[in-house]
């Protein structure tokens, strides 16, 4: 996202200590990481120009934060919180864990909109909201990240006052993927993807959304880069 802040939210799998992270230091980043326990198994990170007033690791649930699956920066009057949702893909305990993740992580906003209301939520949401946001909506119905139990919580998340940036100015474009599946390469060059990759604002932050975008020309992972662009 992008606004007086410049800083970059990050889906990670190595610990800080594993990553040349001083480049980002030599670039004029302040870097704050929050790895799982399991090491390469999963993590966030935030990179931001401006140094943060408070950094918090986790959101003090148990499994989650074994998991680095959230972390939180605040600046001024606004809270980031970058999270890595859960994937199901991997068998039913996981599916169900990610159901019980979704409940858990939205009670944790609504805790923490009552003492910071302006809130930016981005990272890897392992949902694709709606028809338009994946290639084969009809071939993936019964797929994990497309269930229809996963796109109701979607539909839950907005209504306690979340703004979808990419939709709210994007309403219709279509073919707007931020993930592709690395199993075929033919899948990215034909842009059979899915957008599972979110910047939410509450909406007091609905005003000052000036841009947002996606970039799947950055070919760095099988994901690509969000953006959202805040004015004052």
């Amino acid at each position: 996202w992008s606004s007086d802040v410049c800083s970059s939210d990050l889906e990670t799998k190595a610990v800080k200590e594993d990553v040349d992270h001083h480049l980002f230091t030599e670039l004029g980043y302040h870097d704050y990481w929050f790895s799982a326990e399991k090491k390469g198994y999963s993590g966030v990170a935030i990179l931001t120009k401006t140094p943060a007033d408070q950094v918090l690791y986790g959101n003090g649930i148990a499994q989650s934060d074994a998991e680095g699956r959230v972390i939180r920066a605040d600046f001024g009057d606004v809270t980031v919180v970058n999270a890595y949702f859960p994937s199901g893909t991997s068998g039913d305990e996981r599916q169900a864990y990610k159901y019980v993740w979704l409940d858990e992580f939205l009670n944790h906003i609504n805790e923490l909109r009552q003492t910071r209301p302006q809130l930016l939520i981005t990272g890897d949401y392992n949902i694709a909201h709606r028809e338009i946001d994946i290639h084969d909506p009809k071939g993936n119905k019964k797929s994990s990240g497309f269930l229809p139990e996963e796109r109701a919580w979607m539909d839950k998340w907005l209504s306690h006052d979340l703004i979808d940036t990419f939709r709210h100015l994007n309403p219709e474009q279509t073919g707007a993927y931020s993930w592709w599946s690395q199993r075929f390469p033919s899948v990215r060059l034909n842009n059979k993807g899915w957008r599972i990759d979110y910047i939410s604002v509450t909406g007091n932050l609905a005003p000052r959304i000036k841009a947002a975008a996606i970039y799947p020309d950055v070919k760095h992972s099988d994901h690509c880069p969000v953006y959202v662009e805040l004015g004052k």
